[in-house]
């Protein structure tokens, strides 16, 4: 028996995959327990903010703040 991880790019994949798995030709499993990892999270969201000074973030916030009332 051999292993191999496959990403799913069009859902009717799935269904083909379950046709097979049917016929007793192969076994899905699911990863349990899969998580993002560190690596994962940062390529997700690098870029999204730029740094900035804590005195500029703190302006930024007291305005939304002073909008809210």
């Amino acid at each position: 028996m051999q292993t191999y991880t496959v990403d799913i790019i069009n859902e009717r994949a799935i269904m083909l995959l379950k046709d097979l798995e049917l016929l007793k030709l192969i076994r899905v499993r699911k990863q349990v327990g899969e998580t993002m990892t560190e690596n994962k999270l940062f390529s997700k969201y690098k870029g999204a903010m730029v740094r900035q000074p804590l005195s500029e973030i703190d302006e930024q916030l007291n305005e939304l703040r002073d909008s809210w009332e």
